[in-house]
């Protein structure tokens, strides 16, 4: 934008401008011949990130680079049928929601079902038939624990909130608003498909539930400390209650990581060894990664079938 001087806004002449040089000569002043401002005082740029994008540096700062960082990034390899049915039975959920309640009976559910089915990652038509069959199961009972004519606060709901050092979004499957001592309270809820055993610890442990409920306090202005997995294929609730304290740790953890990344960013731009900035931490989820024949380290690990998971007790 210019001024009334006909001045840049941000920019400035540089001082020899018209000024005779050492050897008496005017420089010439040159169209566009400008001297940019400093931005002392700017802040930090925040990080923008998603729960996934977190958990993939804390799980293995070699995996967050494969996705993240290098461009173009290694291809993935082929889908899992594990995440195909989750995938499914969420999207069910979210379009159960979206019935007007008097259609919210366990009879849709096969329609629901079969209009947001994966096919994806399955060995054979027999296996996805079976899996098909059991998340109907899931949702059938699911739903009967649920008020039809309730709707939650939010159903696949975005939120997000700034900090010193995060720009944090991310999609919360679910968030109800519930009675509390001094009004309504908000409750993140999370639906679970896979491994059985989840407890309170779990949720208590949960880094993006705990953003979740940081975040949807600061959207919608009401306390939101309680958190729960819902396993659908177990029909269990692992819930916990956080306080203001507990929930600036895990935001506190989120911004360490945050700092991590950036700083092994920074230092690849820098010139130095992306396998140093982000090494690879192994461990037996090197077997189910999506770039185990791109790492060294990953590529050492046996493989798992994309529908191996499938086969695992209480797994979905």
């Amino acid at each position: 934008m210019s001024g009334a001087d006909g001045r840049i806004a941000g920019v400035r002449r540089s001082s020899s401008a018209g000024r005779p040089a050492a050897g008496g000569r005017a420089p010439r002043q040159r169209a566009g011949d400008a001297e940019q401002l400093g931005f002392e005082g700017m802040p930090e740029r925040l990080f923008v990130c998603t729960p996934s994008k977190l958990g993939a540096y804390a799980d293995c700062p070699r995996r967050y680079r494969y996705s993240y960082v290098d461009r173009p990034a290694p291809p993935k390899g082929p889908p899992w049928a594990h995440n195909s049915l989750g995938a499914s039975v969420h999207t069910a959920l979210k379009n159960w929601y979206a019935l007007p309640a008097d259609r919210r009976r366990p009879d849709a559910l096969a329609t629901l079902l079969k209009g947001t089915w994966v096919r994806e990652g399955y060995r054979d038509d027999e296996q996805e038939r079976a899996a098909y069959r059991r998340a109907l199961g899931w949702l059938e009972a699911y739903v009967e624990t649920l008020e039809p004519d309730s709707d939650p606060l939010g159903v696949e709901r975005v939120v997000a909130v700034k900090t010193a050092v995060l720009a944090f979004n991310g999609r919360a499957d679910r968030i109800d608003s519930r009675p509390g001592p001094e009004g309504p309270e908000l409750v993140i809820v999370d639906y679970k498909t896979g491994r059985s055993g989840l407890d309170a610890d779990d949720a208590r442990g949960s880094q993006a539930l705990a953003l979740y409920a940081y975040a949807a306090e600061r959207v919608f202005r009401r306390p939101c400390r309680r958190v729960e997995l819902h396993h659908l294929p177990t029909g269990t609730v692992a819930g916990h209650d956080h306080t203001v304290e507990s929930l600036a740790r895990q935001l506190t953890r989120a911004e360490d990581t945050a700092r991590d990344i950036m700083a092994a960013e920074r230092a690849v731009a820098d010139g130095a060894d992306a396998d140093e900035a982000f090494p690879v931490a192994p461990s037996p989820r090197c077997g189910w990664c999506d770039f185990r024949r791109h790492c060294p380290a990953g590529a050492q690990a046996p493989g798992k079938e994309p529908w191996a998971a499938m086969d695992r007790p209480a797994d979905g």
